[in-house]
């Protein structure tokens, strides 16, 4: 799938061995519909993703990561939202995605 995060989109853009999932940057409750709609997804392996024994080296399960996770999904968004702007307004995109994902992880 494409990706507004990387082009890169057979590795894994966490630890460059190839890619086996996609990540959806912004997860939960209907989420993952809007960033399939988005192309808000890293591209990742299994264990990178969610299939690691050790916590803290993988996405899933891991607080900070899933934070930072949001983090990262919401300003490729709103940096993909300004190049349909004709001005580039920072506001309005943060308010558009906030419309849209219910809230600001900024």
């Amino acid at each position: 799938m494409k990706s507004v995060v990387t082009e890169f989109t057979e590795i894994c853009a966490i630890c460059g061995k190839p890619a086996e999932c996609e990540h959806h940057l912004i997860f939960g409750t209907g989420m993952r519909r809007l960033c399939d709609e988005d192309h808000i997804v890293l591209p990742m392996c299994n264990d990178c993703h969610n299939m690691s024994d050790r916590l803290t080296s993988r996405i899933h399960d891991n607080p900070m990561a899933e934070s930072l996770s949001k983090m990262l999904g919401q300003m490729a968004w709103e940096k993909e939202f300004y190049k349909q702007l004709s001005k580039q307004d920072v506001d309005i995109a943060r308010i558009t995605f906030m419309k849209r994902y219910g809230k600001s992880y900024l």
